[in-house]
């Protein structure tokens, strides 16, 4: 497969699997679930599951569409144009009215990396604030909780900015959606192992289909990390004499 011989192919692909997902997203749901109003027996966990299951459904695969359709505006408007060399965002907003012929392109791109950037600062606030009550057992006051993630969240992004400049703004997104990626593992795997287990779930168990779907994956996006991770750190004479 191609994506397993070029590194930058695998790497643009690992940070889009890690923007679609996000593992704190998982977490995120996975609080939701509890918060639906449902009887306690086995017909209202049922109940509860069915409508967790279209809630998270809906969110990423809006999220796949999001990203797929940013490729493809991109693909049909730079490649076939003769702007190949467009790889940066400040150079693609300026150039989508020109080539779509259409005044509001980039207002709308605009527009839509904002909505983009608000849904990841909530989802990444309400994770963060999951795993401090649920995990850690830390309880703060609303206002601070937010305080604390989001500067944990902008400070290092504008002192990285500060340090190298602008222009490195799309490496530095690219970078942080791989780290996503490479965080992806240690939340699928555990939440697979824990709905495989009837002792834990009882009849609410992932059945036979669910899991080997789910382990396929898992598995894959394993694979795919520590090839990214081989490539990036075994010396190039390694990777020559494997043939990868």
């Amino acid at each position: 497969m191609e994506i397993l011989k070029n590194r930058e192919m695998l790497f643009v692909a690992i940070g889009i699997l890690g923007a679609t997902v996000m593992p704190h997203n998982l977490y995120l749901h996975s609080s939701i679930v509890q918060t639906r109003n449902f009887n306690r027996n086995d017909e209202g966990k049922a109940e509860a599951i069915k409508f967790a299951t279209i809630d998270s459904t809906f969110a990423l695969m809006f999220a796949l569409f999001i990203n797929g359709g940013i490729l493809i505006v991109a693909a049909a408007a730079f490649h076939g144009s003769g702007h190949q060399d467009v790889a940066e965002i400040q150079e693609a907003y300026t150039l989508l009215s020109p080539v779509l012929g259409v005044g509001a392109a980039s207002t709308l791109f605009a527009v839509a990396l904002l909505a983009s950037g608000q849904n990841s600062t909530l989802t990444g606030t309400l994770a963060g604030q999951i795993v401090m009550e649920g995990f850690l057992n830390i309880r703060l006051k609303p206002w601070l909780r937010r305080l604390i993630t989001r500067l944990i969240a902008v400070v290092p992004a504008v002192c990285i900015i500060g340090w190298f400049g602008e222009g490195r703004t799309t490496d530095l997104l690219i970078w942080s959606q791989v780290i996503l990626s490479m965080q992806l593992s240690f939340a699928v795997i555990p939440l697979l192992r824990f709905t495989d287990e009837k002792a834990k779930m009882g009849r609410f168990a992932n059945p036979v289909w669910i899991r080997v779907l789910a382990w396929t994956s898992a598995v894959i996006i394993v694979v795919l990390n520590f090839k990214l991770l081989f490539d990036f750190f075994a010396p190039e004479s390694w990777i020559k004499a494997l043939g990868i």
